[in-house]
């Protein structure tokens, strides 16, 4: 009689690819049972409490609360466009031949953009200086920068 031509790799790999089959069947069975694609719209449904917490359960209308629409905010409040306090500050960078550095204010040790075109006279590293700020497009920057 012939021997058969099926060695003992091509069993394990037949046994591999039925168990990955299985496996892959089963996959495919516990995602239907666990799908939302039978569940009602009611199950579906979550609500906010009155702390702000996500839950199932509808809220209670007796710990309904009127609201006034004159204190409901849609949009940001408005940002103060120019602090016309003057302040008072070390330039810690500066380059001339761009036109632009920061100045570190005294009083909240914060960096401010300064551009050439704000300087009343030519200044350098380490100068103090005193100036005014306003709210460019991404920050502040100084405005009316002189030498003290």
């Amino acid at each position: 009689m012939a021997r058969s031509q099926s060695t003992e790799s091509k069993k394990e790999n037949e046994k591999r690819k039925l168990q990955k089959k299985k496996e892959k069947e089963q996959r495919k069975e516990e995602r239907k049972a666990n799908s939302l694609k039978g569940k009602s719209f009611e199950d579906m449904l979550a609500y906010v409490d009155e702390n702000g917490n996500i839950t199932s359960t509808p809220p209670d209308p007796t710990k309904k609360r009127p609201v006034s629409a004159d204190d409901i905010v849609i949009s940001a409040p408005k940002q103060e466009t120019v602090r016309n306090a003057l302040r008072t500050g070390k330039i810690n960078y500066y380059n001339s031949s761009k036109g632009y550095g920061f100045i570190t204010d005294d009083q909240t040790h914060e960096s401010i953009f300064v551009h050439g075109s704000a300087l009343s006279m030519p200044v350098k590293e380490n100068d103090r200086v005193s100036f005014q700020t306003e709210r460019g497009p991404k920050g502040f920057s100084a405005i009316n920068v002189k030498k003290i």
